[in-house]
């Protein structure tokens, strides 16, 4: 008998990789290239040269006692000076070495972060759409996720719908921006509306609410589109970021916490993180990883190429007939089903297409496609979409 923490577990994470599971099996019967599979969100595109050329420097240069040793569990404390440095001169802010905890990816950084600052029944809020493995990492954090409804007609986080979910237990709020499923990227307005909502609550006597930005697809914005630094229109605000998109490195699991001198109690928080990571069994993140994204901070993948992806796909679906959310961001594509959808993701499987339903991500009715994928997949699948169209 599975106990019912292991099938929540399961519950939360299985809609992404049974699909993707799904797509080998039918790769396997009907060939690879007959089947489209736009399920999970792994890089199709290769990590700039300048991250080769960074590992082999790090391996030919540093010290390997040093370099395969234990160290701080914040992490190289070079290393977190140069992130820090980076980050002070793109965005204007005040970090030192001090205020950077480096991750095992933005997944490790959320969790880290979390276990630091939930009690038992604490809750997080997330808006609709969200990625699917919140409520794991809440759960598993001794939290409860509540989630706001979407704002369909923006896929905005809506500072209303925010100001009505804060009750006394509100301990964090999650934003991931750009979106992980819709591509939207939260403009500077919105920020600072849901920012004005914690201020306000905080001023009226209630605890600290932090903002978490999750930020793996920063780099992947699109038309010029900004992406506002969240710490600059927010105080109690800490940056969980991953080089798993932006380097095309998601198997490596480096990335940064980032925790401004301006936040609520910002020292005993990092103190703390720290103490979390070993907790967790991180203990520290990939030493080899931290000193090799040090030496290639300016370094980014080919967002262009995600671009013309995106422009080759919306183009093909939207001549289709399909409603999409048009992205600013990210590498995913969100589609309004034109019947229930179950039915729209079981007719797109029998024509060897794979999308992940929106109810997986809180918002029921949409499918996610990801389109990191070749260009060439893209444009075999449209005569597939077109199919799926009319017959739908």
């Amino acid at each position: 008998m599975i106990s019912g923490r292991m099938a929540e577990l399961v519950k939360g994470g299985a809609a992404i990789r049974a699909m993707f599971e799904e797509g080998n099996r039918l790769a396997a019967l009907h060939g690879r290239e007959n089947v489209f599979d736009f399920s999970l969100g792994n890089p199709n595109f290769p990590a700039p040269e300048a991250v080769r050329r960074a590992i082999a420097e790090t391996l030919e240069e540093d010290d390997p006692l040093l370099l395969h040793g234990y160290m701080s569990n914040a992490g190289h404390e070079d290393v977190r000076a140069r992130v820090a440095a980076s980050l002070n001169a793109r965005f204007g802010t005040s970090f030192g070495a001090g205020s950077i905890i480096m991750s095992v990816g933005a997944a490790g950084a959320l969790n880290v972060i979390l276990r630091t600052l939930l009690d038992p029944g604490d809750e997080v809020i997330a808006f609709a759409p969200y990625f699917v493995e919140y409520g794991n990492f809440v759960a598993g954090n001794g939290g409860r996720l509540v989630v706001v409804p979407a704002d369909e007609a923006s896929f905005q986080p809506d500072p209303g719908r925010l100001a009505a979910a804060l009750t006394p237990r509100t301990k964090a709020v999650i934003l991931n921006s750009p979106n992980n499923p819709t591509g939207a990227v939260y403009s500077r307005d919105t920020i600072a509306g849901l920012a004005a909502v914690l201020d306000r609550w905080q001023r009226a006597g209630g605890s600290a609410v932090y903002i978490l930005s999750d930020e793996p697809y920063r780099e992947l914005a699109y038309d010029g589109v900004e992406v506002p630094y969240v710490t600059r229109l927010y105080d109690n605000a800490i940056v969980c970021y991953s080089w798993s998109k932006s380097l095309s490195l998601p198997g490596e699991r480096i990335g940064y916490i980032a925790i401004p001198d301006e936040a609520s109690e910002s020292r005993l928080i990092f103190d703390a993180a720290c103490i979390a990571t070993r907790m967790l069994g991180f203990v520290n993140a990939p030493s080899l990883m931290q000193r090799a994204v040090a030496r290639c901070l300016g370094a980014e993948v080919d967002v262009g190429a995600y671009q013309r992806n995106r422009d080759l796909l919306y183009g093909g679906l939207a001549a289709c007939g399909f409603d999409c959310v048009f992205p600013q961001g990210a590498f995913y594509l969100w589609l309004r089903c034109p019947v229930p959808e179950k039915d729209f993701v079981e007719a797109a499987r029998a024509r060897n297409i794979l999308v992940v339903p929106g109810s997986a991500f809180g918002c029921e009715g949409y499918a996610r496609l990801a389109y990191c994928v070749s260009p060439d997949t893209i444009e075999r699948s449209l005569p597939a979409f077109g199919k799926l169209a009319d017959e739908l």
